[in-house]
């Protein structure tokens, strides 16, 4: 029945960007698109995760705000060091342990590190993240991932269990 309902919203959701909305070509679109799905729905491998209803929201009210500030915080900082010279940087590769297990959740997290300024996800694998940091502040992995990943990743880590 997963399958089912997935094909059924990938089809009608093609349909939707494909035609202009109006009643009579949606309630077409719903017809064709239950009929393929019947039909498709037994040849594909995929199935959505329906709890994304639940997380969608959560993702746009408390992550996107955060990641937000967090960037315009963080564009300040590196315009800061652009124009005043003087401030001493401390650049380098650092190894911060990640907690989330899914993939997409790690994604995301090198993503919002990548698109932070002062900051660059250059690889992962299952337990770490590798970045190139700015400013390295700190001693150790513990200290890199508090100042670094440690907020998204508690709000990720609520959105992508």
């Amino acid at each position: 029945m997963k399958k089912f309902v997935s094909t059924f919203v990938v089809l009608l959701v093609i349909w939707l960007f494909m035609t202009s909305f109006n009643l009579s070509e949606f309630i077409v679109g719903l017809l064709v698109s239950i009929v393929l799905a019947g039909v498709i729905s037994r040849l594909v491998d995929y199935e959505f995760d329906f709890s994304v209803v639940y997380k969608v929201p959560l993702f746009v009210i408390v992550y996107v705000p955060f990641f937000v500030c967090k960037m315009f915080l963080s564009n300040i900082d590196v315009a800061r060091r652009v124009l005043t010279p003087k401030i001493p940087l401390n650049p380098g590769f650092v190894k911060i342990p990640v907690d989330l297990k899914g993939d997409v959740g790690k994604l995301t997290l090198a993503n919002s590190v990548t698109l932070t300024p002062g900051t660059l996800s250059v690889d992962a694998d299952d337990e770490n993240l590798y970045i190139h940091w700015i400013d390295i502040k700190g001693e150790n992995e513990k200290d890199y991932k508090k100042h670094v990943t440690a907020t998204f990743e508690k709000i990720l880590g609520r959105i992508y269990k």
